[in-house]
């Protein structure tokens, strides 16, 4: 699949306590906004621009998804904030987001590091989600079996073959998620959507559109 032209991604700043920097790609005129909208998170070493980089959010929006990528508290654009140390602080944080974005029950992409913020989201909020991909996230281990089977939101959980560590270590805990399937990339690591984009896209765009 080809790359669509990076034009329509406008950065912005979601005002508010902590600020969250932000980048959107919106549904072009001719598209009703009518598939979920969804909401990426990135890793350690990553921000919201790493998806502007990839056509990530050019390619949702062109499938009539509205896509944001935002920077997590004290990553890219976005301010420190000391209400996210918790694992509270951090479901409340998303929380605010989805509202202060005006997203509807949006499909969260949670890569690595962003597990923090999107697992006790999932476990309090899964409800107001649409989906759920999980790429290979940390803390996963922090929650029982229990807690994930009562969560009934469809996940499609994602890790590069060569992610022998958190890939692994994510799919024993994740699995145990009551609406789940598995897509795992062949000669990708980590960052396996980095690794590997063309075929990231193409199962993340099939997952959403079974959503629909």
């Amino acid at each position: 699949a080809r790359r669509p032209a990076n034009g329509t991604v406008r950065a912005g700043v979601a005002l508010g306590d902590p600020a969250v920097a932000y980048r959107e790609a919106a549904v072009p005129r001719s598209l009703a906004a009518s598939r979920p909208d969804v909401l990426l998170l990135h890793g350690q070493a990553f921000s919201s621009s790493t998806w502007q980089a990839l056509g990530t959010l050019a390619l949702l929006a062109a499938e009539g998804h509205r896509a944001v990528a935002i920077d997590l508290p004290g990553y890219g654009d976005s301010p420190p904030a000391r209400s996210v140390a918790t694992q509270r602080g951090r479901a409340a944080f998303l929380q605010d987001v989805v509202q202060r974005l005006g997203l509807q029950s949006p499909v969260l992409v949670s890569p690595s590091m962003s597990g923090r913020f999107s697992l006790p989201f999932l476990l309090a909020h899964g409800r107001q989600l649409a989906g759920f991909v999980p790429i290979a996230p940390v803390g996963t281990q922090e929650y029982s079996a229990v807690q994930y089977r009562q969560v009934q939101t469809p996940t499609l959980i994602l890790y590069g073959d060569r992610d022998t560590g958190l890939g692994q270590q994510a799919l024993q805990s994740l699995r145990h998620l009551p609406k789940h399937r598995v897509v795992v990339l062949p000669g990708a690591g980590h960052a396996c959507y980095m690794d590997k984009p063309e075929d990231f896209h193409r199962a993340l765009l099939g997952f959403l559109g079974q959503l629909q």
